[in-house]
């Protein structure tokens, strides 16, 4: 009994210890997001996203990117968006930026897996976009875009469609004077909580898998899965796998990067770590909403394009990264070793949980708790 218990506490150690590395870095990125949310109007997006070429493309990489990084929010969103006239693959190109190019990932991927992943992950979201792009335009028919949309009108509910469509632009006056202003207080305080709020559950699970498997799971096990230290093929097969581990996990957004962090520890190659990032718009939760969106044959489509695009990017990444001989050459996760002392982080985090105590006062005495019983409430188009 002593040993499972001394197990299980090993897991759980790892897990908070990967929290507290994050937790300043995380709520930074959601603070910033929480900015430009609030400045930067979502108004007319779906106009902008209408057609289907090179300016709406990067139209719908920037709005992706500067919105929410949790996945169900982006699929919600991204929905509302195509019934409002945003193209279906303007729609998916914007869910694919908004949970790959955002900086709470960008932050917690610098603090746990350091500059590389970091760098490996925005380049390889780019070069995601541009072939999830060329795929659509090589095979997307006008009888599946049908289909999308027939299905899309019923407005069947999956998870988020409330938070997907809120809009708390703080616009009108001199930039200085929104910044300072009590809206735009008011306004970022309800995005930070609410996007803190829409991804803590993966956060979680995120944390506990990857203790889990970091105290549990041995080397050779890892190694015998991914076929470690076997050159090409090791890269081939962990561009492979990796988005397949991501959607058998059931852990979307942030929730990857922990897990990431294990797998990289455990031998995948550093192409497969990315494509396993890329994965979290293909677990099983989400292609069950893509059912339910946009019908099963366009759900299948959808898997299939994306899961196509992950490997490949996570395939060119790795292959690029190799050869500028920018992949880290050790692969012992600086976190498993870490121990929770008395340090600058430490410092950095107890200032972070003060200033989210300052957003959580402010977002409760404003109507807070309403608006987030509203978060998986039908999405109002009149607007």
């Amino acid at each position: 009994m002593a040993f499972v218990f001394g197990h299980v506490g090993d897991a759980l150690r790892l897990a908070f210890v990967m929290f507290w590395q994050v937790l300043w870095p995380l709520a930074l990125g959601f603070l910033l997001s929480a900015g430009v949310e609030t400045f930067v109007p979502k108004r007319a997006i779906a106009r902008a996203l209408g057609r289907d070429d090179a300016r709406s493309l990067v139209l719908a990489t920037a709005f992706g990117a500067a919105s929410s990084s949790c996945s169900y929010a982006a699929v919600a969103l991204a929905r509302t968006l195509f019934r409002k006239g945003a193209t279906l693959p303007n729609a998916i190109i914007f869910e694919f930026a908004s949970t790959n190019l955002v900086f709470e990932l960008g932050l917690v991927l610098l603090i746990l897996l350091g500059w590389q992943f970091l760098a490996a992950e925005f380049a390889g979201g780019l070069v995601m976009v541009v072939l999830v792009a060329l795929i659509f335009r090589l095979t997307l028919h006008r009888g599946l875009v049908e289909r999308a949309q027939r299905q899309a009108e019923r407005g069947l509910l999956g998870r988020m469609e409330g938070h997907g469509a809120m809009d708390m632009t703080v616009t009108g006056g001199a930039l200085l004077q929104r910044v300072l202003s009590a809206r735009a207080f008011t306004s970022m305080s309800h995005y930070f909580v609410m996007n803190a709020y829409s991804v803590w559950t993966d956060l979680v699970l995120g944390f506990l898998i990857a203790g889990a498997l970091g105290a549990w799971v041995p080397d050779d096990a890892w190694a015998k899965l991914f076929i470690t230290g076997h050159g090409g093929v090791t890269a081939l097969w962990g561009a492979l796998i990796g988005p397949l581990v991501a959607m058998l996990s059931f852990v979307c957004s942030i929730g990857n990067v922990p897990l990431a962090a294990v797998l990289w520890r455990g031998g995948i190659s550093f192409g497969g770590a990315i494509a396993f990032i890329f994965g979290d718009l293909i677990i099983i939760p989400i292609l069950n909403i893509y059912r339910r969106y946009y019908s099963g044959r366009v759900s299948l489509y959808l898997f299939i394009v994306s899961y196509v695009a992950m490997a490949l990017a996570g395939l060119v990444i790795g292959a690029i990264f190799t050869a500028l001989g920018w992949v880290p050459a050790n692969r012992n996760v600086a976190v498993f070793a870490t121990t929770i002392s008395w340090d600058f982080n430490t410092l950095l985090n107890i200032a972070t949980l003060g200033l989210v105590a300052v957003l959580l006062v402010r977002f409760l005495r404003t109507g807070g708790v309403s608006m987030l019983r509203e978060m998986n409430a039908p999405a109002d188009l009149s607007a």
